[in-house]
């Protein structure tokens, strides 16, 4: 490059408004951990480490090779993948969607769960959005001129938002609500008599409610997770994103969906079609394999993940840590011990015991005290983390 003045490059507000991506920052850190040669046993990004199918590898690499697949995608889906999706969706919830409008596929639900607020969001209003929650849900309302207003989540609550504790003033301006059950972090769980008191909240004071359900079939001890648009008016109010991420161990293929009121992924679909040329065709494929297909590898990784949950939990435990076994989702939700802030133990896991966890607080304020490990190691490391926590010196 030529040398002289360069033209001084200042990022927008919006993005000056926003923290460090967490899982990007845990990501830094730990690989200058790993340069320096410790062995590191990472608890963080809830990534399954359990493999894709092999009848969804299959699918893919059949449909790879059509040239047909090799060009650009429908932007709302194949018919075939939102016919797959309805079905799964009647199959497992008892819910009858109509493909042609109440379903819309995602490039992985981030995606969706990101350019949502784009779609109903003016400068000024507001989005509710859970305390702790998925960064996602914070980010993409300030990116979109929106105000983020917390929901704390708290313990004594069962980990569900208060809605009758937000201010009429905030309500007024109010246009989004996002719920996630079973939830991330907290691995809290809820029922149908919740989503009914959503319902009602949202006829109410006209808000749209976005329910993320990305975990709803990594569920453990007879426990089953409803849908939130089982619920009597839930179509009406709101649309629910799913993934094929969690339950398919298909983090890295980009596919998702949301489904819901028609109206409200219209527009959607509308930010999607300025911004995005769909699902690569081959992926969607595969996706209808994994929705049509063998579904019983499901209860074999649940129950591996229900063993690595009891070995981490009740080690934990017998070395003095304040944890509950969770119901569902992949991650445990602990308490730091006595003395620490989430940070300063998520530093001292990292630093002295080379393993990843992510701080409560980085999650959201009310997150302050607790600290999430995702259950994506096989047991042996699950036994070495707990091993070295238990030789800390937390004094």
């Amino acid at each position: 490059m030529k040398s002289g003045s360069k033209t001084k490059i200042e990022l927008a507000e919006r993005l000056k408004k926003l923290p460090p991506y967490l899982f990007a920052e845990i990501d830094r850190v730990k690989r200058e951990v790993m340069r320096s040669g410790k062995d590191v046993i990472d608890l963080g990004v809830g990534d399954p480490d359990l493999p894709t199918p092999p009848h969804i590898v299959e699918a893919l690499h059949k449909a790879a090779l059509d040239p047909a697949n090799q060009k650009y995608a429908l932007d709302l889906g194949m018919p075939i993948l939102r016919e797959a999706i309805a079905e799964w969706y009647f199959r497992r919830f008892k819910v009858r969607l109509d493909p042609s409008c109440e379903v819309l596929p995602l490039i992985g639900s981030k995606e969706g769960i990101g350019h949502i607020p784009f779609a109903f969001v003016n400068p000024g209003d507001v989005v509710l959005v859970p305390d702790p929650g998925y960064p996602v849900y914070r980010a993409t309302t300030i990116l979109a001129g929106g105000e983020p207003y917390n929901m704390p989540l708290i313990e004594g609550n069962g980990f569900l938002p208060d809605l009758g504790k937000i201010p009429a003033e905030i309500l007024r301006r109010a246009k989004l609500l996002f719920v996630n059950y079973p939830n991330n972090p907290t691995a809290a769980v809820c029922d149908g008599e919740f989503f009914r008191s959503v319902v009602d909240f949202a006829r109410r004071h006209g808000i749209i409610v976005c329910h993320d359900a990305a975990y709803t079939e990594l569920a453990y001890d007879g426990y089953i997770a409803p849908s939130f648009l089982e619920t009597d008016g839930a179509g009406e109010v709101g649309i629910e994103f799913h993934s094929l991420s969690k339950t398919y161990s298909m983090t890295g293929w980009r596919i998702g969906f949301a489904v819901g009121r028609a109206e409200v992924l219209a527009g959607l679909g509308k930010v999607k079609s300025n911004l995005d040329s769909g699902i690569f065709q081959a992926i969607q494929i595969a996706g209808v394999a994994a929705l049509r297909g063998p579904q019983d590898f499901l209860r074999e990784y649940s129950a591996t993940y229900q063993r690595r949950r009891d070995l981490l939990v009740e080690g934990l435990k017998k070395i003095g840590w304040n944890v509950s076994k969770p119901r569902a989702t992949f991650y445990v939700w602990s308490h730091v011990p006595e003395g620490f802030s989430s940070e300063a133990m998520a530093r001292a896991l990292l630093l002295k015991a080379g393993i990843v966890a992510t701080p409560g607080n980085g999650l959201g304020p009310s997150g302050e005290g607790y600290i999430r490990m995702a259950l994506t190691v096989g047991e042996e490391r699950i036994m070495e983390a707990v091993d070295r926590i238990g030789k800390l010196d937390l004094c």
